[in-house]
This record gives C-alpha cells, structure tokens and sequence, in this order.
C-alpha cells in the first residue's frame, strides 16, 4: 500500500512538470476579449444640443419662444422697447399720442408767448427811460408833445400824450378860465383809462400761461392712466404677467406725464416772473401819472390864478 501511494504520488509530481511544456497552462489564463467600441466620454450640454448657422451650437433654442420664435435677453433684445421720445410716441395708443400732442402744442405755444413777453417788456423799460429823460430835462411839454408824434410807441408816451391831448383841447376851448373846476379831473381820468387799456394789451395771452400751469400735468395724467389701463388690458389678454408685456404700456403712458411736467414747469415759473415786471411796469406808469397830474394841475392854478388878476 505504502509503495502504491508512494507511486502515484511521484506520477502526479511528473505530470505537474511537464504541464508548461505541453502549453496547457497558457492555455488557461484566458484574455478578456477586445471592446466593440471605444468608451463613451461624459456627456455635455453642448453636444446634445444642434448646431445653428450662427454659432451658437443651438444655445439659442433654449431661449425660443412659441413657435420657435427666439425671445430677448434681460437689458437687450428682440423685446425691448426703444426709450427716446419718437419710439415711444409712435408706439402708444391713439389717445396717449394725442394727449402728447396736445401738451407739446401747448407747450410751444408757450415759450412762444414767454420770449415775446420778456423782449417787449425789456423794450418798453428802455423806451420808459428814455422817455423820462426827454421829459425832465426842463423842455417845454408843448415841444415835446409836438416831436412825439400822434402815434405812441409805448404805454407811458400814450399817457403822456392823452393827458396832454385833453389839457390842449380844453385850453383851446375854454381860454383859461374855468379850468380847475373840472380839467384836473378830466385829465386823471384819460390816464386812467389810457393807463388801463395799454395793461391790458401787456397781461394779453398771460392767462395761456396760468391755464397751461395749472391743466397740463392733470392732462398728461389722463394720458398716463390710460397708457395703464392699455397695460392691464394686454395682461389680461394674453394671461402672462412678466413685466416683458405691461412695461411698455407703462412707459409710453408715464411719458405723457412727463410732457405734461415739461410744459407747465416753465409755464408756472414764466407766468410768475412776466406778472411780477408787469406789475412792476404798472406802478411806474401810475407813479408818472401822477407826477403829471400835477404838474398839469399846478398849470391850471398858475393860469386860474393870473385870470382873476387881471379881472
């Protein structure tokens, strides 16, 4: 038994020498097949997406809207709106743009009425100096009266010469006697009514300015509240509330508001300011008149007085 085992023991160690002669074990270890294909890389947003002609890769049919249509960018884009004031004219609604118009008639108009004010109420505070120059320079009024003309340039010399048309009239009819009972009178009447009638050609047009002052930002608020209801109107049609559909709306009607502004500011400020000359002129005219007045009436007594002497 021994020598058997020992015998088969010796076999089996033989066997196991000759395995890598014969190749077996080679055989054995088995390498892993080749792979059908590379191995696939991660991927990317990019390479899902198709190529576009502009070179975008297909970024832009991220953003596109119905229909395929791409939309704008927040701060640029297909739908942005233009904020100059000719864009935003065109593009409001057909009463918003005539409020608009309106307020920029208006508008013009009164820078219109502003500068002929200002350079008319300049000419006549020249023409008043030069005017009380000629007057107290000790001249006979009767000179004066005759190198003035019978058409005035300005309300003081048609204060001047009305008085002195009556004070002619009533010395020529009268002779020099009688004329303090009533003349004196006569003549601060024909000033005062002079006096009035060339204020009133001087404040002509000023109440444009104060109804220009006072209506327009009410106007221009019109216009603004209905721009919004427009605005609230497109929501409501097109079930989508981004600020994208009411902000338009919003600005062309917040513009009507902003003419309005911009034509009754200066139309306040220029109402105030002419109110203030003119009623600085006018003061200057009723002191002249009364100046006249009565050196007019000293005349009369003078001449009053010299009759009853030689009676």
């Amino acid at each position: 038994m021994d020598t058997l085992f020992l015998d088969l023991s010796g076999a089996v160690a033989s066997f196991l020498d000759g395995l890598p002669h014969l190749g077996l074990i080679d055989a054995v270890q088995v390498e892993p097949p080749p792979p059908d294909a590379a191995p696939v890389a991660p991927v990317g947003r990019e390479s899902l997406l198709p190529a576009t002609p502009s070179g975008d890769d297909g970024l832009g049919l991220l953003n596109a809207g119905p229909g395929g249509a791409p939309t704008a960018a927040p701060g640029g884009g297909l739908a942005a709106t233009k904020l100059d004031p000719v864009s935003l004219f065109w593009q409001a609604d057909i009463i918003v743009k005539a409020v608009m118009l309106m307020l920029v008639l208006a508008s013009v108009w009164s820078w219109g009425i502003i500068f002929d004010k200002m350079f008319r109420l300049r000419n006549l505070f020249r023409r008043a100096n030069s005017f009380e120059d000629r007057f107290w320079s000790g001249g006979s009024l009767d000179d004066l009266y005759d190198r003035l003309g019978p058409n005035p340039r300005d309300p003081m010399t048609s204060l001047f010469l009305a008085a002195m048309r009556e004070w002619r009239r009533a010395t020529g009819r009268e002779g020099g006697g009688g004329l303090s009972a009533s003349l004196s009178q006569r003549i601060d009447r024909v000033m005062q009514i002079t006096m009035s009638r060339e204020l009133e050609g001087l404040e002509r047009r000023l109440g444009f300015l104060a109804s220009t002052g006072a209506v327009a930002p009410f106007v221009g608020l019109f216009g603004t509240v209905w721009g919004i209801m427009n605005s609230f109107h497109a929501i409501g049609a097109s079930k989508d509330t981004s600020l994208a559909t009411v902000a338009p709306g919003i600005a062309e009607a917040l513009f009507a508001t902003a003419i309005g502004l911009v034509a009754a500011i200066p139309a306040v400020v220029a109402y105030n300011k002419l109110s203030t000359e003119i009623d600085r002129y006018a003061r200057r005219l009723e002191a002249f008149a009364g100046e006249f007045s009565a050196i007019l009436s000293r005349q009369i007594e003078e001449r009053t007085g010299s009759g009853d002497t030689s009676k």
